[in-house]
């Protein structure tokens, strides 16, 4: 009886001690697995109940993490009118207006913390000044090539998003 005791025992340790440091070594490359770059499938805006397509129905957009912690994000709505002038100092109002609300940039860096399922970006340039100099708390997941990204604040001020990435070719 004491020997199948100690076998069991043997048995348990042995196993644990494989199956635990491969999931530890899962858990590290986490932050790891959102290296690279990834393109936008889409972005749903949800406020007062309601969700909406904020850029649109075919959204275009690229997300770049690099290894070394920096990150540039770009994102447009497919439908931006063409300037009529064909210079970008001399937009028309309406021209204008139609940029700055259907399309956002930035860069900067971030950190990833595995436990909590959080990125934190620095962002130290944007095309939405109000952005710049701070700190966005975003929840993410990654499933296969797909990366989900939940931001409890939007560019809007109101309201939050989804965002759905699917990993660069």
């Amino acid at each position: 009886m004491n020997r199948l005791i100690l076998r069991f025992i043997t048995a348990s340790a042995w196993v644990c001690g494989f199956f635990c440091p491969i999931a530890k070594l899962t858990a590290q490359t986490r932050a790891q697995d959102l290296v690279g770059t990834w393109a936008l499938v889409s972005i749903t805006l949800e406020r007062d109940g309601k969700k909406t397509d904020f850029y649109g129905l075919d959204p275009q957009g690229q997300a770049t993490y690099g290894a070394n912690g920096r990150l540039s994000v770009i994102i447009t709505r497919s439908d931006l009118p063409q300037f009529v002038s064909k210079n970008r100092e001399l937009g028309t109002p309406e021209e204008n207006k139609a940029v700055v609300q259907g399309s956002i940039a930035y860069f900067g860096t971030y950190s990833v913390n595995e436990t909590a399922k959080t990125i934190t970006i620095h962002i130290e340039s944007c095309t939405f000044p109000n952005w710049n100099g701070i700190d966005r708390k975003v929840s993410f997941n990654i499933s296969g090539n797909e990366l989900h990204i939940a931001s409890p604040t939007s560019s809007t001020g109101t309201g939050s998003n989804q965002q759905v990435w699917k990993r660069a070719e």
